[in-house]
């Protein structure tokens, strides 16, 4: 992998993008993609298109979110104190004691997430899981109107923006849920042969999908696609205390995790399959066995229907602080989603026999 891609990654890991607040980040996405797209496009909802062979009948869709988990001020009391809402499904637990930044209007402020000290709370207090509205963002101001003098109610605020090489070609960043989806679609489509594009290709880095898929909604219903495929990330099962007969086997460093279920067209996850053997590609398999929280989910039901896969990968301690994810995974996801890309004959049917 060039440098140039790892930059790529490391610069999404550091822009903060929590949903809603995506501009910083699509801004990085668009400067990469110039480079190599023959179109370039950002939509109103916000999500930015890069495509090949853009005005090809036959049209393939690759969507990774940008958005990340985030907070938004929502109160600020007497003494300074700025309370948040949650953009996004956050474990509350893995707030506590975390370091902040409210991108504020005139710039950021920084923070932490404050709570009770365990000496002071009570038997009962000990034993519940910490709400939202039981923990605090301290920027050391004195008063409300200090406070305020610095930040708005409705500011975004992001979690450290840190990034961690770790061994065996792992990271760990907060994000990487989707920012590694985001970097395999861009990457896929930089990897494309263009000699071998028989069809239209189209990556997009598709906007709040933490609160509710809402770009992938937007964005497959202006590109029309016959093909999607979501690029999102997994949970790694090869860590302590999972059960793996519930949450099955999926190991970092494997490969990408290719999802079968109702939520994906069956002949695509062949055609996807057989890309992979023939290119010695390697690729895990997910069971899907419901409607997944991905952005699958709103492209397979885009307009008349789409043909749809989920490409997945493998991720460790999502939604906290710390997700770790492979570079191995990423790698060999863009691999293979842009030799399929290559594969495709504008004639192919994926629709069930």
């Amino acid at each position: 992998m060039d440098q140039k891609a790892r930059q790529f990654f490391y610069d999404l890991i550091k822009t903060p993008s929590p949903s809603g607040f995506e501009e910083k980040i699509q801004r990085v996405v668009r400067d990469y993609a110039k480079g190599f797209a023959d179109s370039l496009s950002v939509d109103v909802h916000g999500n930015t298109v890069a495509a090949r062979n853009p005005d090809s009948p036959f049209r393939i869709m690759i969507a990774g979110h940008c958005d990340q988990l985030g907070l938004q001020v929502n109160y600020v009391d007497d003494d300074g104190f700025v309370y948040a809402l949650p953009l996004g499904g956050w474990d509350p637990q893995s707030l506590v004691g975390v370091r902040v930044t409210i991108w504020a209007k005139n710039g950021p402020v920084e923070g932490v997430i404050g709570r009770k000290a365990i000496h002071l709370l009570t038997e009962e207090e000990r034993k519940r899981v910490p709400k939202v509205t039981d923990l605090w963002i301290d920027i050391g101001s004195k008063s409300k109107e200090e406070t305020l003098s610095v930040l708005r109610v409705g500011d975004c605020c992001s979690i450290p923006l840190e990034y961690r090489e770790l061994l065996n070609n792992r990271i760990s960043a907060a994000a990487t849920d989707d920012k590694s989806g985001v970097w395999v679609a861009m990457e896929a489509l930089r990897r494309i042969d263009p000699n071998k594009l028989k069809v239209g290709v189209f990556a997009v880095s598709t906007v709040q999908e933490e609160v509710g898929l809402r770009g992938a909604k937007t964005s497959s219903y202006g590109i029309d696609p016959q093909v999607g495929i979501a690029v999102d990330v997994t949970h790694a099962t090869d860590c302590p205390s999972v059960d793996k007969k519930i949450s099955g086997e999926v190991k970092l460093g494997a490969g990408p995790a290719i999802g079968k279920g109702p939520n994906m067209n069956n002949k695509l996850v062949d055609a996807l399959l057989d890309v992979a053997d023939a290119n010695q590609i390697r690729y895990q398999l997910c069971a899907e066995n419901r409607i997944t929280g991905t952005d699958a989910a709103m492209i397979q039901v885009a307009r008349a229907g789409v043909a749809t896969a989920l490409v997945s990968i493998p991720n460790r301690y999502m939604h906290t602080p710390v997700e770790i994810v492979s570079w191995d995974d990423m790698s060999a996801a863009a691999d293979l989603i842009a030799r399929y890309c290559e594969s495709v004959s504008p004639d192919v049917s994926y629709i069930p026999d």
